[in-house]
């Protein structure tokens, strides 16, 4: 089983779905999506597999997200790219395992999809 963990360590949410997972022994592929922000593609294809729109990945209270000037009713091209700008904006964690993906919020929210 291929586990793509998208992750920023500074979170604490992303640590403890992390640490779900370690203590299953599940192998993990940890990408620090800060240190080196996802393109646009990459970005698309987690939304389709999220099921989710651009809207739903942002971080919408944090200070960048108001400096940027956009709202959630922007164009999801424009969120999108967003988030290329500026990684610190998307919900965390995210797990991907082949087809599916979700958002580790709660953390054991990453556990479904291992069944």
């Amino acid at each position: 089983m291929n586990i793509k963990f998208y992750h920023n360590s500074r979170c604490a949410k992303s640590r403890a779905a992390l640490g779900l997972l370690r203590e299953r022994g599940m192998p993990v592929e940890i990408i620090d999506y800060i240190e080196s922000p996802l393109t646009h593609g990459e970005l698309e294809r987690l939304l389709a597999k999220l099921g989710l729109r651009a809207r739903d990945l942002i971080r919408h209270t944090e200070p960048e997200f108001a400096a940027s000037g956009l709202d959630l009713d922007t164009d999801g091209a424009q969120l999108i790219e967003l988030l290329t700008v500026h990684p610190t904006l998307l919900q965390r964690p995210i797990v991907e395992i082949g087809t599916r993906a979700c958002i580790g919020r709660p953390p054991e929210r990453v556990l479904e999809l291992l069944g």
